[in-house]
This record gives C-alpha cells, sequence and structure tokens, in this order.
C-alpha cells in the first residue's frame, strides 16, 4: 500500500511539469494573439506612406522607422482640441458618476426606509433595458432640452450607472452594522459616517469604478457622435472618423495608425497603473461576508 502510494506521488511529479508547461505555452499563445495586433498598429505608424503601399506581403519589421505620421496626426487635424474635450468629459462626468454612486449605494445599503429592496430591485431591472432603448430616450430629451452640441448634453446621461451603484452598494453592505450603530450613538450623522468610515473603507472599490469609468467615457463613441456634430465638441473617439474622412485620407493608413496610438497610449498606462486596484476593487465588491 505504501509502495503504491509513492509511486502515484512520483507519477503525479512526473505529470505536473508537463502540464505547467503546456499551461504557459497557451497562454504564451494567447498572450501573442491578444498583443499583436497592437504591435501591427504600432508598427504601422512608423512606416512611412511609401514604404507601407509598396509592401506587397506586409512585413513584420522596418528597417526605416518614422515619426512623420505622428506629426501629420496633430497637424492634419484639430487632434489637440479632441483630447481636451475628452479630458473635461471623463473628468466632470467621472466626478459627477462617483458622487450619485457614493450616495445612491449608501442609501441602498446602510438607510432604513419604506420601499427600499423593492425600489432597489426594480433599480436593478432597469439593467433589463436594451441600450439601444436608453440611447433614443436620451437622444429626445437632450435634443427636447436644446442641449445637442454642448459639454451638458454629452455629460447628463453618464452620470449615472446601474452597475457601478450595484457594486458598490454590495461592498458597503459588507461593513458590519456594529460600526453604523455605534456612530449613530455617539451622535454622528449620517454623511459624515459615509465620509469618515464607509469611504475609505472601500476605497478601493470606489478607486476601480472611477477607472472603469474615465475608461468608458474615452472609450464612448455612440452617444456622443449621435448628439454632436460640431467639431468643437468631438472627442477622440468619434474624432477617428473626422481624421478619416476630412483629415489625411482613408488611403493614408500609417498617419491613421499613429493617431489611434496616441488616443490608445493613455487608456494603457491608466490600466497598467492601477490594474491591482481594479481586481481588488471587482474582488471586493463581489464577495459577500
Amino acid at each position: 500500500m505504501e509502495n503504491q502510494f509513492e509511486k502515484t506521488e512520483k507519477n503525479g511529479r512526473a505529470h505536473f511539469p508537463v502540464g505547467k508547461i503546456l499551461t504557459y505555452a497557451l497562454l504564451t499563445l494567447w498572450a501573442v494573439i491578444v498583443l499583436f495586433p497592437f504591435y501591427w498598429m504600432l508598427l504601422t505608424s512608423v512606416k512611412s506612406y511609401s514604404a507601407y503601399n509598396s509592401e506587397y506581403i506586409p512585413k513584420l519589421y522596418t528597417l526605416a522607422p518614422t515619426l512623420e505620421n505622428y506629426k501629420e496626426a496633430f497637424t492634419a487635424v484639430p487632434l489637440a482640441r479632441y483630447f481636451a474635450n475628452t479630458v473635461i468629459f471623463a473628468v466632470i462626468t467621472t466626478a459627477l458618476m462617483v458622487i450619485v454612486t457614493v450616495l445612491a449605494a449608501f442609501a441602498f445599503a446602510r438607510l432604513k426606509f419604506r420601499g427600499r429592496d423593492l425600489a432597489f430591485t426594480l433599480f436593478l431591472a432597469l439593467m433589463m433595458i436594451p441600450n439601444e432603448l436608453v440611447v433614443i430616450t436620451n437622444y429626445v430629451t437632450i435634443t427636447n432640452l436644446e442641449l445637442r452640441n454642448t459639454f451638458a448634453g454629452l455629460i447628463l446621461p453618464s452620470v449615472t450607472s446601474v452597475f457601478y451603484i450595484y457594486l458598490l452598494k454590495e461592498n458597503f453592505a459588507q461593513v458590519p452594522d456594529q460600526l453604523y450603530y455605534a456612530a449613530k450613538v455617539d451622535g454622528t450623522s449620517d454623511f459624515r459616517y459615509l465620509r469618515r468610515v464607509m469611504i475609505p473603507i472601500c476605497k478601493p472599490t470606489i478607486v476601480t469604478i472611477t477607472i472603469l469609468k474615465v475608461i468608458e467615457c474615452w472609450n464612448s463613441y455612440v452617444w456622443p457622435r449621435l448628439i454632436t456634430d460640431d467639431e468643437n465638441y468631438f472627442l477622440v473617439s468619434n474624432g477617428i472618423q473626422e481624421i478619416r474622412e476630412n483629415g489625411f485620407g482613408r488611403e493614408n493608413i500609417p498617419a491613421m495608425m499613429a493617431a489611434v496610438v496616441v488616443i490608445s497610449v493613455p487608456l494603457i498606462i491608466l490600466f497598467l497603473l492601477f490594474r491591482k486596484k481594479i481586481m481588488e476593487g471587482v474582488s471586493r465588491g463581489g464577495t459577500k461576508g
């Protein structure tokens, strides 16, 4: 019996490296598949227009990289203005969304009022409504308010999120009730308790939804494209179409890729800097108890 156990253990050790090698090989292959489009985008952006068009078979390298495409990306169209508009849109929208989300999540998680559970259930039911219907309703509302081609029209429909409220509400619910009751005994107001206790404890989740909202705003395309036709309010996402149509043309792919690289780099840096915070916040928000 003992010899059989030792034999099984040795066999297990013998097969373990093979499984580990196979796992790393598959992960490496998947990483190459995922990262190759980014490599191709960066490579194309440093190729000259003539070199790119002369390649009958695309090459995976270039011996004469150039930054001329990046210069053209900023001079052919007002890309800097698109960046400024996007920063304004992302910062204001995210700030308002965080305020609304924190207050709503605190109300659903800690305050006691009649119909709270029913209201929260109906609130979650909004996630079942297709986004297309929401876009149509928002478009009609913003148009009737004469807010097209304004930052207010861009920002207002994006200042709340059912999912982020749900995520933060679940995180708030993990904070022990005893802390709240002790604070009330000491005469602490609900707002002060939220500011001094709940927010510091749940900071990772708040940071997470903040970062995710910034990324969402930066990538927003349908709504800005629908509600704005004035170039002064274009964001980087829908500015790409303007670059393609009225900038350096559909054929100048290297210059287009340079513009896409410039637009993508801030999000990549943001994710790399805060990826641990994002993972920590999502895991805390999804764990009960």
